[in-house]
């Protein structure tokens, strides 16, 4: 049985070593064989040097790195597409999520006969006051508006066995949310309850821009609801007219000499109405956007070399 531990990287000098040290000290506590899959995700510090002298040193540590940075979910993905393994653990490389989960998760998975064990975090340390709560309320209106149901307050982070990864890697979209396709695969999932905690080291890479890209990705990715809710957007002004031009035309007939046209209301209907539109038409164009890039069909990421692969 051999476990892959995929780690997606992007500037990690401060706590790559360290990272390397806590999941080796955990794969040794277990009965399988390992590897340790770092994603080099086109790191501009001392993140890809550390990890080719870890490789020269361990075999167990394997490298793919990209020829610019492609992103988290892309990292994530070629990890998923070049791993050998029996069963595959995705975990950060920032710490936050623990390592000696791992161990809780293989016992579940062996108990449970699991082809996911996602992590739910119980409690999540060093996060802002409004990062915790739109990150609550995210995944319960993702929840509302998608076919598909996915477990709230959960990241990547999540072991996964041979037929998600084999299923994984027979799913072809470009922009992908990958908790949410792995939700979507279905199979048996149970959840593995932990403490989040702070970076080790470094910065976030995760800046409320991205978190935003993010969660229109997963938006995108599994409703249709928001197009729904233009067309009624588009119903509920068509009415809204309509009844403020019947409004206007009773109070001409009833009172034709006090009846002033004003430009307030005017202003009022033409702002209105535009932001429908605009709203609208923004709407479609991520639609539009997205099957845009699915059409080019460019790859994900481009590896610009393998060590020990």
């Amino acid at each position: 049985m051999l476990l892959s531990i995929i780690t997606p990287c992007y500037n990690e000098e401060q706590v790559i070593q360290e990272t390397y040290k806590r999941l080796t000290e955990v794969m040794k506590t277990i009965e399988y064989d390992y590897e340790l899959l770092f994603v080099n995700d086109g790191s501009k510090d001392k993140t890809l040097l550390i990890l080719s002298d870890l490789a020269a040193q361990d075999k167990h540590v394997k490298i793919i790195s990209f020829s610019r940075n492609f992103g988290h979910q892309c990292a994530v993905t070629a990890g998923i597409n070049n791993c050998n393994g029996d069963l595959a653990v995705i975990i950060d490389a920032d710490l936050q999520d623990p390592p000696e989960v791992i161990l809780d998760m293989l016992e579940i998975q062996r108990k449970e006969n699991a082809s996911v064990v996602y992590g739910v975090r119980k409690k999540r340390d060093g996060e802002s006051k409004f990062k915790l709560l739109t990150a609550k309320y995210f995944y319960r209106i993702l929840n509302k508006l998608s076919d598909v149901q996915f477990p709230v307050d959960t990241g990547d982070f999540r072991l996964i066995d041979r037929k998600i990864i084999d299923g994984f890697n027979n799913l072809h979209e470009k922009n992908k949310y990958i908790r949410g396709l792995v939700s979507w695969m279905g199979y048996k999932q149970v959840p593995c309850f932990y403490e989040r905690k702070e970076r080790f080291a470094g910065e976030t890479k995760y800046p409320l821009k991205k978190m935003l890209k993010f969660a229109a990705t997963g938006l995108l990715s599994f409703s249709k609801k928001p197009l729904k809710m233009a067309v009624w957007m588009g119903v509920l002004s068509v009415l809204i007219g309509l009844v403020y031009a019947l409004t206007v035309l009773i109070s001409k007939i009833v009172h034709p000499a006090s009846f002033v046209v004003g430009w307030t209301s005017i202003i009022f209907i033409i702002i209105f109405f535009g932001g429908i539109q605009l709203l609208t038409i923004g709407i479609l164009g991520e639609y539009i956007g997205s099957l845009f890039d699915e059409a080019k069909d460019r790859p994900e990421y481009i590896i610009a070399d393998k060590i020990n692969l």
